[in-house]
Formats: structure tokens, C-alpha cells, sequence
């Protein structure tokens, strides 16, 4: 199961929120370039960026930021927030990511990740982001009446990189990850899910990987608060 340490981007800072609320963010650092770098010296293999003002404004709004960020590592990135459009796709994946995750367009416009995976294979993951199993998009401005395993169900035929599945009410809350619903949507595909929100302790990580069916986890706010150390994380997960 690989580790993806998070940076969530507001205002070219990075941040994290609790529940996914802006006005309750905690700034981490203002140079978010030196925290990938400091992420990857760590020996992660992958990190996960989020453009949170991009998620509400619909299009890119930290792209200096992010750029800043590819220049500084040499793991891969995978990037969500505000990426809705085929330009915007291959704009990124131009620029060195190696990933673009489609949010709220997995829901309102399927047919541009259809286009997006097959046009780029491997590098087109789908996020969703779930308040009590109910898919919320735009930042998790608007909840939907969408089921997150029917959604999922959805691309399977896709060729989707993986599903980043974040249980909302869990984000930066540090209670632990929702280890049964993110095993249950892992069970319902056979896309690659990614476990997000809530993650904050070794025991957490233990419980994701011992499902045996969840790929990855993401965790921020346990890195930054020192609740969860990078390093002693990557070497467990690996012995």
C-alpha cells in the first residue's frame, strides 16, 4: 500500500482544513515547494496535491505553486482541484504531472473522463469526495444525491488510474479513516482506491493495508502536527 503525503494548497500557502471547511484552515507553511522537497527526501513515492481554491473557482488557481512544487521533486504528483476541462488535462500533464485527479466532473461530465483516460492511460485517477456515502462536488460546496459505489461502478469500464475515495466528515479531523465504507468501495471495483481523510496514525495505515484491497492512503494533517512520522510510516508499510 503506498503513502501519498498531502499538500493542500490556499492562497499559494499550504494548508489543511478540517471537514473541508475553508474558513477553518490551518496554515502549515508558506513555501510548499520545500515541504514536497522535504517529503520526497523522506523517501515517499508519490505525493498528492490539491488546489482547494481551484476546486471552488472551477479552473486552476495555484498553478505557481504546483509548478514550483514539480520542479522541486522527483517522485510523482497527482493533482485535484478545478480541473474540468481537456485543456487543463493536458496543460498539467505537460507541465510533469503524473496524474490528474477529475472530481466534480466525474459527476457532472463523464464523458470528458472517459475522453481524458483513454487519452492519456495511467494518468487520469477520479476523486470522490462523500458526506455519509453521498458524492459532494465544487469544492464540497454541493452535495448530490449520487451514490460514491454507484459513481465508482460507473468508470469501471473506463480505464481509470484509481479512485481517491475521501470520506469528508473524516478530513483533518484526525478520528481515524473510514476503514469499512473505503473497504466496501474497494471491494465493489476493481479501479485501484485510494483511502482519504482522516488517516493520522500508524494504526490507521495498518488498518487500510490489512483490508487487502485498499492500494493506497493519503495523509496530511498527521504529518504536519508530528502525529505520524513519514519515514518510520514508509518503512512499515514496506516491511
Amino acid at each position: 500500500m503506498i503513502l501519498y503525503p498531502a499538500i493542500d494548497l490556499k492562497d499559494g500557502q499550504c494548508v489543511r482544513l478540517l471537514r473541508g471547511e475553508m474558513e477553518k484552515a490551518t496554515v502549515f507553511s508558506d513555501d510548499p515547494a520545500a515541504q514536497a522537497r522535504a517529503f520526497a527526501e523522506a523517501g515517499c513515492g508519490w505525493i498528492h496535491l490539491v488546489d482547494l481554491n481551484g476546486a471552488f473557482a472551477g479552473e486552476p488557481v495555484n498553478a505557481a505553486a504546483v509548478e514550483a512544487i514539480l520542479k522541486a521533486i522527483d517522485v510523482p504528483a497527482q493533482l485535484g482541484g478545478g480541473i474540468r476541462d481537456m485543456a487543463t488535462i493536458e496543460r498539467w500533464l505537460d507541465r510533469g504531472l503524473a496524474r490528474v485527479i477529475l472530481g466534480t466532473v466525474a459527476v457532472e461530465d463523464p464523458d470528458l473522463v472517459r475522453e481524458a483516460a483513454m487519452a492519456f492511460p495511467g494518468q487520469v485517477a477520479v476523486g470522490i469526495d462523500a458526506r455519509k456515502g453521498r458524492v459532494a462536488t465544487k469544492g464540497w460546496a454541493e452535495e448530490t444525491e449520487v451514490i460514491a459505489t454507484d459513481l465508482a461502478q460507473s468508470y469501471e469500464d473506463a480505464g481509470v488510474a484509481a479512485i481517491i475515495y475521501t470520506d469528508i466528515d473524516r478530513d483533518g479531523a484526525m478520528g481515524g479513516p473510514n476503514v469499512e465504507a473505503t473497504a466496501a468501495l474497494a471491494r465493489a471495483v476493481s479501479i485501484p482506491v485510494i483511502a482519504s481523510g482522516g488517516v493520522s496514525s500508524l494504526a490507521d495505515l495498518a488498518a487500510l493495508r490489512d483490508t487487502g484491497v485498499i492500494a493506497g492512503a493519503i495523509s496530511g494533517r498527521a504529518l504536519y502536527d508530528g502525529a505520524l512520522d513519514l519515514r518510520a510510516a514508509i518503512a512499515a508499510l514496506a516491511a
